[in-house]
Order: C-alpha cells, then sequence, then structure tokens
C-alpha cells in the first residue's frame, strides 16, 4: 500500500541528493495524502537534465474523460502495470521518481484502531519511489499533470506492517527509470529489500489535515525494526 508520504527535506537537499541543475521550491510536508501534490523528479524528453516538479498525485491518464478518475489511481501494481490501460503507456514513456523522506502504512490490530507506522531511512535522508506520470489536457485548456506510485510485495520491516509497499529505487538506478528513451525498465521494479526503518506514530497522523511533525514523531513504545 502507501496511504501517505511526507518530504521534509530542505531545497538544498534535495537538489544535492537528487543532482538536480536547480534549486527545486518545495515546501515540507508531514502527511501528504492522495490528490495531493507530491515532488517528483523528471528527465523530460529533449532534455538530460533532472528537473523536480510538483504533480497530483493520483494519475490521471491524457485520455482521460474526467480527472477525477485519478482518485482512484495513486498506486499502480508492479505485477500488472504493463497491462493495465491506465499504466500501460506511461511506464514506457513517463517515468519519475517520487521523491520522500518517509511513507506510512496502518496495521490492523483485530477489532481495535489500526496503527499507523512510519517508514524512512536510518539516516533520514530522502529517497526515491518508482513512480509514472502523465499530462492530461481539458477541452477548456486544463492541463493537470499527475503520478501514481508503483507498488510490490511488502518485504522486511514492512511485511509485518501490510502485504504491500512502495517500489523504492536505488540511485544506481535513477538514470536508466528516468531515461525517456528506454522503453523497458521493469526489470528494475524486480520486488527486493531496501535498508529502511519503521516505527510506530501517533493517530494524528490519520487525520489528513495533520501537517506538522507530530505526525512522524515514534509513538510508545518506539521499536524500530530493520531490513
Amino acid at each position: 500500500m502507501c496511504g501517505r508520504t511526507a518530504l521534509t527535506a530542505t531545497p538544498d537537499d534535495l537538489r544535492e541528493a537528487f543532482g538536480l541543475a536547480e534549486t527545486p521550491v518545495v515546501a515540507p510536508h508531514y502527511n501528504v495524502p492522495p490528490s495531493q501534490p507530491v515532488a517528483v523528479v523528471r528527465i523530460l524528453r529533449g532534455s538530460t537534465a533532472r528537473k523536480m516538479d510538483q504533480v497530483r498525485w493520483g494519475l490521471v491518464p491524457s485520455w482521460a474523460d474526467d480527472p477525477k478518475v485519478g482518485h482512484k489511481l495513486s498506486l499502480a501494481r508492479i505485477e500488472t502495470a504493463a497491462t493495465t490501460p491506465a499504466f500501460r503507456d506511461v511506464i514506457r514513456r513517463h517515468r519519475c521518481l517520487v521523491v520522500v523522506d518517509g511513507f506510512y502504512e496502518w496495521k490492523k490490530n483485530g477489532k481495535k484502531p489500526s496503527q499507523p507506522f512510519f517508514i524512512d531511512r536510518p539516516d533520514h535522508r530522502p529517497f526515491a519511489l518508482a513512480g509514472v506520470w502523465d499530462r492530461w489536457v481539458s477541452r477548456d485548456g486544463e492541463v493537470v499533470e499527475s503520478a501514481a506510485i508503483l507498488t510490490q510485495p511488502a518485504r522486511p520491516p514492512v511485511d509485518a506492517i501490510h502485504d504491500r509497499m512502495p517500489a523504492v529505487l536505488e540511485p544506481a538506478e535513477w538514470d536508466r527509470w528516468l531515461d525517456p528513451d528506454v522503453n523497458d525498465a521493469l526489470d528494475l521494479l524486480e520486488p527486493r529489500t531496501s535498508g529502511l526503518v519503521a516505527h510506530p506514530v501517533s493517530p494524528h497522523v490519520n487525520d489528513p489535515r495533520h501537517d506538522d511533525v507530530r505526525c512522524i514523531e515514534p509513538a510508545e513504545p518506539a521499536q524500530k525494526s530493520l531490513f
């Protein structure tokens, strides 16, 4: 799964981490739900430079009749993305990195409320989730750029929380994933582990209107587990 993300890194840190030609204009967000803007890194056709932009989370295919379809297309399974109509073209020509420094998963707890967890790197640095994007234009000229996150079967420690997780791309894989002239990069999405950690957080994050540091603060008992 991946119901929410967070990105709180500074613009300078993002420029350095992702090799951007320009310093991005981004504000910190601790609790980003689908339909809200997420930061993506792309290499647009005709360019060789990585560029970071804000796009809507929830893919609106260029051929869609209504942009509201994006509410149902925030995530794409790696097992079926190449054949699903909404994703099969963009996964070949419109790939991106969805930039986060953490994401949330909820663990079911019987009849009790689900327990939210925050998953990030041990050093709390930003990292990249595999994503796809598209550009939709209405008959009136309204432009919506949007993205979806690719998911894989969960690996530790996320598998103890949920059965799905985002596909994480390592820096050595970014160039190939982003290259618009590479039609097939699906082998980069083979399910594998990454050095992430998880800790429980408070129900404060459950409300998408809450967007502050309390969303990521460890709840008691704050026991981290490592891949």
